[in-house]
């Protein structure tokens, strides 16, 4: 019998630290664990009468082989199942839905340092969060740069002082105007570091500075610094009220709490400075198992962590897990010094892990109802619509100026929600300048193409398809569809004369109005916009791309790479055509250089 023949092969193994790969008969991963003596581990899984949970257990009847990898250590081990977690998404391991990882701010070491968000602790510098999304991160930068008058131009200091004139930023006082050469390093670097201080958690200090040089300014009849002073105090307020500030705080202690329902799991990660909650993150994970707590909550901190490159002090559990000492090694190596894993029984401590699973539990709740009101919204389609439940839905744009640069959108919604990874973009090739209804055949054709080969990018099929436009859009799509012997609904979505959604047309002509039901009227209306949105930007891109390219070519001795080369010193080509001769010649060639100064005079005369 296979289990046999998997148990004598388990025997065999050493009892060293390692991994163990788990393979369907298919050959596909399933499952990826470590162990501190491979043999003793397998072994377990194969053995008659073993007391698995019902997730286990089903793992167990889908091996059909396993192979093992040798670590040196046990912590060598941890950190390698991370890694093929990551790289094979087996199915009965935890898997973090949201593994895009967590932005940092980071301040560099120029001599006018400037702040930038990263998404990794890679290169030198102080580093400020983790944040919860780059968005966050970017607005959080952006309200410090705009309440500090930092600079925010692509221009380096102190190379570029007196150089060009300021920008606008600067005539409407949002940037200092380091340009001018009237701020100095000292001045710079104290506006820098009181941001340092709000975002190193450091408000109620820097308020504190703040109001004695607001009064030292008001005694020396410097009203206008005062007043600007008083403004700045102001805006820190209304940042802490707004958390923006805390959101910033590398929290001295996580607080985790778990929840299950069915096969969804759910991780409340509360944080905590001075015991203080700062902030919350949410994470939803596949291939729970309620009997598996301890073992989920280790898989989730084992990723978790990792992906935001850093631990706090103290971590907070609601349940003792398996290998508390190998986790808190690798905890101290993110966070370079001392993290503690507690599980604590009473006080404080206690009640934060309490707050955080019910957390946990409440935000499972909250997103089943989400699913449950998207549910039937998309069952009300299809019954609209005549078509089953279309779970998968794919719209596509087509983007142009007056026929040039055509370009396409795909996006992709999942159970009415948009699935970013799966979008795609595509240039017009063949189709005739502003003929719509030949790009989308085209770019439909090649999309379905794409998924007959068995690309995984482009599977799976949708089970609905829309076309941005009417019904000559979607007679063209129809026709891609009927050359692969493929039965997927299609539809046009129209608009109305103010260019909103109006309804959906289906190939034979005959148009559905959406207008009585809001849920619908509004799920189509979002999906056409985003398609929309993201067929115009890509457009531009390409566009810019094109002008820039078009313009420099023209320029004697400017190749590709010096092209290339002048854009990432100048950032545009508006900058290089600025430039003095000096700045230029220290991207290209003296005789280079000259030919850019005279083309771009020339177009002036």
């Amino acid at each position: 019998m296979l289990l046999d023949k998997l148990r004598e092969k388990a025997n065999t193994l050493p009892l060293t630290p390692g991994v163990y790969i788990m393979r369907s008969r298919q050959g596909d991963v399933i499952y990826v664990g470590k162990a501190k003596a491979l043999k003793n581990r397998v072994s377990q899984y194969f053995m008659r009468g073993a007391n698995h949970t019902f997730k286990t257990s089903r793992m167990v009847q889908n091996v059909f082989d396993f192979e093992v990898i040798n670590a040196p250590t046990e912590l060598d081990a941890l950190l390698l199942e991370n890694t093929l977690i990551k790289k094979y998404k087996p199915k009965y391991n935890i898997l973090l839905k949201d593994d895009k990882g967590y932005p940092f701010i980071r301040l560099d070491n120029g001599d006018y340092p400037r702040f930038s968000v990263e998404n990794r602790r890679e290169k030198t510098g102080r580093y400020f969060g983790p944040y919860g999304g780059r968005g966050t991160a970017n607005a959080a930068l952006k309200a410090v740069n705009d309440l500090f008058a930092l600079p925010t131009c692509s221009r380096k200091f102190p190379r570029d002082i007196g150089k060009e004139r300021p920008c606008l930023r600067y005539h409407i006082g949002k940037c200092c105007g380091v340009c001018t050469g009237e701020v100095s390093v000292e001045d710079y670097r104290k506006r820098v570091e009181q941001v340092c201080m709000l975002f190193g958690g450091k408000s109620a200090a820097l308020e504190k500075q703040l109001h004695s040089e607001m009064e030292q300014a008001a005694q020396a009849l410097e009203f206008e610094r005062a007043a600007s002073i008083r403004d700045r105090l102001h805006t820190i307020s209304k940042l802490r009220q707004d958390n923006i500030v805390s959101a910033s705080m590398l929290a001295s202690a996580d607080a985790i709490g778990y929840a299950c329902k069915g096969t969804r799991g759910c991780v409340a990660s509360l944080s905590y400075s001075d015991g203080a909650l700062i902030g919350k993150r949410i994470i939803f994970f596949d291939g729970a198992d309620s009997e598996d707590e301890k073992k989920d909550i280790e898989s989730f901190i084992n990723q978790y962590y990792p992906l935001l490159n850093t631990a706090p002090r103290e971590i907070y559990l609601p349940c003792e897990i398996e290998n508390m000492e190998l986790t808190q090694t690798q905890l101290t190596a993110l966070r370079g010094s001392k993290c503690t894993l507690l599980v604590p029984q009473k006080g404080s401590k206690a009640k934060m892990t309490a707050l955080a699973r019910e957390n946990a539990q409440q935000e499972l709740e909250l997103l089943e109802k989400k699913e449950q009101h998207s549910q039937k919204t998309l069952e009300a389609l299809g019954e609209m619509l005549n078509i089953p439940l279309p779970r998968r839905i794919e719209a596509i744009d087509i983007s142009n100026t007056a026929g040039a640069d055509a370009v396409a959108s795909m996006t992709v919604h999942v159970l009415g929600k948009p699935q970013k990874g799966s979008y795609r973009k595509f240039k017009i090739k063949d189709a005739p300048p502003g003929d719509d209804p030949a790009a989308i055949a085209e770019v439909l054709g090649r999309r379905l193409d794409r998924a007959l080969s068995g690309d995984e990018g482009f599977l799976p099929l949708p089970d609905l398809l829309l076309m941005d436009g009417g019904i000559t859009q979607t007679l063209a799509a129809k026709e891609q569809l009927s050359k692969r012997s493929l039965s997927i609904p299609v539809f046009g979505m129209v608009k109305d004369s103010k260019h909103r959604t109006r309804g959906l047309v289906s190939p034979d002509g005959q148009e559905i109005h959406l207008s009585a039901t809001p849920a619908l009227f509004a799920l189509i209306g979002r999906i056409q916009e985003e398609t929309h949105r993201f067929a115009v930007e890509y457009h531009q891109t390409v566009r810019s791309a094109k002008t820039k390219a078009s313009v420099l070519d023209k320029i004697a001795g400017v190749g590709e790479k010096r092209k290339k080369d002048l854009l990432k010193h100048f950032g545009t080509v508006k900058a290089i055509s600025q430039a003095d001769f000096d700045r230029l010649c220290r991207v290209v060639p003296r005789d280079t250089a000259q030919n850019i100064i005279d083309y771009f005079e020339g177009e002036h005369k």
